[in-house]
Protein backbone atom coordinates (compact mmCIF):
# COMPACT_ATOMS: atom_id res chain seq x y z
CA UNK A 1 0.00 0.00 0.00
CA UNK A 2 2.62 2.44 0.69
CA UNK A 3 4.54 1.23 -2.30
CA UNK A 4 1.26 2.69 -4.32
CA UNK A 5 0.48 5.82 -2.45
CA UNK A 6 4.34 6.91 -3.23
CA UNK A 7 3.97 5.95 -7.32
CA UNK A 8 0.44 8.12 -7.22
CA UNK A 9 2.31 10.84 -5.41
CA UNK A 10 5.21 10.80 -7.45
CA UNK A 11 3.37 11.16 -10.65
CA UNK A 12 0.68 13.32 -9.57
CA UNK A 13 4.03 15.98 -8.11
CA UNK A 14 4.61 15.99 -12.09
CA UNK A 15 1.84 18.66 -11.86
CA UNK A 16 4.29 21.17 -10.67
CA UNK A 17 6.00 21.29 -13.73
CA UNK A 18 3.60 23.22 -15.74
CA UNK A 19 2.58 25.15 -12.83
CA UNK A 20 6.10 26.33 -12.65
CA UNK A 21 6.15 27.02 -16.53
CA UNK A 22 3.53 28.81 -16.50
CA UNK A 23 4.83 31.30 -13.95
CA UNK A 24 8.35 31.85 -16.04
CA UNK A 25 6.73 31.66 -19.34
CA UNK A 26 3.65 32.69 -21.56
CA UNK A 27 3.93 28.96 -23.73
CA UNK A 28 2.63 27.11 -21.48
CA UNK A 29 -1.22 27.78 -20.48
CA UNK A 30 -3.03 25.36 -18.51
CA UNK A 31 -7.16 26.17 -16.92
CA UNK A 32 -8.03 24.58 -14.18
CA UNK A 33 -9.86 21.70 -16.17
CA UNK A 34 -6.40 21.21 -18.06
CA UNK A 35 -4.63 20.27 -14.44
CA UNK A 36 -7.58 17.84 -13.23
CA UNK A 37 -7.84 16.07 -16.35
CA UNK A 38 -3.77 15.33 -16.30
CA UNK A 39 -4.43 14.31 -12.48
CA UNK A 40 -6.84 12.06 -13.61
CA UNK A 41 -5.10 10.83 -16.59
CA UNK A 42 -1.62 10.40 -14.32
CA UNK A 43 -3.78 8.62 -10.98
CA UNK A 44 -5.24 6.24 -13.70
CA UNK A 45 -1.79 5.66 -14.94
CA UNK A 46 -0.30 4.90 -11.23
CA UNK A 47 -3.13 2.93 -10.49
CA UNK A 48 -2.29 0.85 -13.67
CA UNK A 49 1.13 0.41 -12.66
CA UNK A 50 0.28 -0.71 -9.59
CA UNK A 51 -2.12 -3.65 -10.59
CA UNK A 52 0.43 -4.85 -13.29
CA UNK A 53 2.98 -5.12 -10.94
CA UNK A 54 0.63 -6.74 -8.14
CA UNK A 55 -1.06 -8.78 -10.32
CA UNK A 56 2.05 -10.08 -13.05
CA UNK A 57 4.76 -12.48 -12.04
CA UNK A 58 6.20 -12.63 -15.36
CA UNK A 59 9.07 -10.21 -15.98
CA UNK A 60 8.23 -10.36 -19.59
CA UNK A 61 4.60 -9.73 -19.28
CA UNK A 62 5.12 -6.99 -16.67
CA UNK A 63 7.29 -5.36 -18.99
CA UNK A 64 4.68 -5.67 -22.55
CA UNK A 65 2.11 -4.65 -20.01
CA UNK A 66 3.45 -1.61 -18.76
CA UNK A 67 4.97 -0.49 -21.91
CA UNK A 68 1.37 -0.90 -23.14
CA UNK A 69 0.06 1.27 -20.21
CA UNK A 70 2.56 4.03 -20.78
CA UNK A 71 2.15 3.94 -24.50
CA UNK A 72 -1.74 4.13 -23.99
CA UNK A 73 -1.23 6.86 -21.72
CA UNK A 74 1.36 8.52 -24.18
CA UNK A 75 -1.42 8.70 -27.07
CA UNK A 76 -4.06 9.62 -25.35
CA UNK A 77 -2.71 12.67 -23.08
CA UNK A 78 -1.03 13.65 -27.40
CA UNK A 79 -4.60 13.18 -28.46
CA UNK A 80 -5.90 15.72 -26.05
CA UNK A 81 -3.25 18.17 -26.33
CA UNK A 82 -3.16 18.43 -30.02
CA UNK A 83 -5.55 16.06 -31.58
CA UNK A 84 -3.71 13.70 -33.69
CA UNK A 85 -6.67 11.69 -34.54
CA UNK A 86 -8.75 14.40 -35.31
CA UNK A 87 -11.51 12.68 -32.48
CA UNK A 88 -14.45 15.51 -30.50
CA UNK A 89 -12.16 15.71 -27.65
CA UNK A 90 -8.87 16.60 -28.90
CA UNK A 91 -7.04 19.55 -28.39
CA UNK A 92 -6.03 22.73 -30.65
Amino acid sequence: MKQALKLILGLESLLVLPFLAQLFTNTVQWSLFDYIVMGVLLFGLAIGITLIFRLSTNKNTRRILLFTALFLFLLLWAELAVGLFGSPFAGN
